[in-house]
């Protein structure tokens, strides 16, 4: 057994003089992305540590109209950006924060592919961490990222449906819906399906895929009949997970291209017959059907936005099962090379481009910053061209200890744990109010006196504006990459 598992390792590319040693060594390396730049440049995390500090004035008693509620899901990032924010201050909490939830994604979809493949999956590591580094991570999007990783945690323990091991992940899935919901609502699927499976012959898994896809029309019939919904024809191309690698432009189309050659590679190495009907591939295909057919944006009870781009989000879900499906082929020395190729090039674009988002947040924060303090500032650019935009919450983590972002969504939304009780001077009140600020519709009233808004002239230099009672406020298209 212990000459079979030896075996196992060296095919599967880990040093076996290592041992255990080797995941500390791997886990520095996976972090790099979050320190090599003045600041992490991941969308909504600028909102998530200014609401952080928003939830320190109120605390102090020095937030009129806002405060900080109790909820169940969606809160547990943010608990752990204020802590750390409390005891090391903004910078470190964002450092720490999003490097643990990086490992507890990466380590928890490697210990799932691997759990599902049968062999440690070192080959698929490059691949992995690509994924971690895609268009999720750079959305900012980390209370779904958070929680998708434990759930993977919870499946590695659970997929094999021995009761100890499944009893052991139901307080992991209990901590994955302190982050996000979505996710553990597509686990509690899966395992659900894995259950019919396994008490069924394998020639009926084909009506019970069918009866699942059905299930999930009717799902998208009575969701559109009961709450408002939104659902795009567009949602089937995320129906491959290809796209978490497609982050801000067309150049991330290399990586794309490159991550689809290597799964072809990895495929056509595989055992085809157990490959398409294993209980996998199973899952992948109604995963992908799950993002095509049912609504990419729902408004819950109790929220005054709608939880968007959940095809976007399930995308990388669906990528790492894909991984796991292709990881018990045989490895190839092309394979290896094809993928550290890949993740160069995907790293280096991601480099290049994060250094020139800090070069604009240098610019942003030096004109905030000839502000006197405490004002009410907006941001009226915009790189709506981009996959992820990275300019629209770039404004909040500027104004931190410096001003107010008054447009900054999170407060009204009623998603968040920092929210707004009634009309305030820090941020707006209503959900409607903040967004028609944020796409430049919004026409500023008296009380939003006085109003900064930080714009870009023709020559691309940023500038400070002053915004007047009745007029548009406006937005500027720009693409800084």
């Amino acid at each position: 057994m212990a000459a079979k598992r030896t075996q196992t390792a060296r095919g599967a590319g880990l040093p076996p003089k290592l041992g255990p040693t080797i995941y500390p060594l791997v886990s520095i390396l996976l972090l790099i992305p979050c320190f090599w730049q003045s600041r992490l440049q991941a969308g909504d995390l600028s909102s998530h540590i200014y609401n952080a500090w928003l939830a320190q004035l109120i605390a102090a008693g020095q937030a009129p109209g806002l405060t900080v509620a109790r909820q169940t899901t969606n809160v547990l990032f943010d608990l752990m950006l204020s802590g750390l924010f409390a005891a090391a201050g903004a910078e470190a909490a964002q450092r720490v924060s999003v490097s643990l939830t990086v490992l507890i994604f990466v380590w928890g979809a490697f210990a799932f592919v691997s759990t599902v493949s049968g062999r440690p999956a070192w080959h698929m590591l490059v691949l992995i961490a690509m994924l971690a580094y895609g268009w999720v991570f750079h959305m900012g999007f980390f209370s779904f990222y958070l929680s998708l990783g434990l759930c993977f945690w919870a499946l590695s323990l659970s997929w094999e449906g021995k009761p100890r091991r499944m009893a052991a992940a139901v307080p992991v899935l209990a901590v994955a819906w302190l982050a996000q919901a979505l996710p553990v609502a597509w686990t509690a699927s899966v395992l659900l399906y894995l259950w019919l499976a396994h008490r069924r012959q394998p020639r009926a898994h084909l009506l019970l895929v069918i009866g699942s896809a059905l299930a999930m029309v009717f799902l998208h019939v009575a969701l559109g009949t009961g709450i408002d919904t939104r659902w795009y024809p567009a949602q089937i191309s995320k129906a491959t997970g290809l796209d978490q690698v497609l982050v801000f432009d067309d150049k991330y189309w290399i990586a794309v291209i490159g991550l689809l050659v290597i799964w072809i590679g990895q495929f056509r190495e595989s055992e085809i017959r157990p490959l398409v009907t294993s209980v996998l591939a199973q899952v992948s295909l109604l995963t992908a059907l799950g993002i095509f057919i049912l609504p990419t944006a729902i408004l819950l009870h109790g929220y005054q936005a709608l939880l968007a781009f959940i095809a976007e989000r399930m995308s990388l879900a669906l990528a790492i099962c894909i991984c796991a499906l292709l990881a018990a082929a045989r490895s190839r020395p092309w394979h290896r090379y094809a993928a550290a190729l890949a993740a160069i090039v995907f790293f280096a674009f991601l480099y290049r481009d994060e250094a020139i988002l800090n070069s604009v947040e240098d610019r942003m924060t030096r004109l905030v910053s000839q502000l006197p303090a405490n004002q009410r500032v907006v941001s009226a650019i915009d790189a709506s061209g981009l996959r992820v935009n990275p300019l629209t919450h770039m404004i909040d983590r500027v104004c931190i200890g410096r001003c107010y972002s008054y447009a900054n969504y999170e407060p009204s939304t009623g998603a968040f744990r920092v929210r707004t009780v009634a009309d305030n001077p820090i941020v707006m009140s209503t959900y409607l109010a903040a967004w028609k600020l944020q796409i430049g519709s919004y026409v500023t009233e008296d009380r939003d006196l006085p109003l900064y808004q930080v714009n870009i002239d023709s020559n691309h230099c940023l500038v400070m504006l002053s915004l007047l009672p009745g007029v548009p406020s406006g937005i500027t298209h720009w693409n800084p990459l």
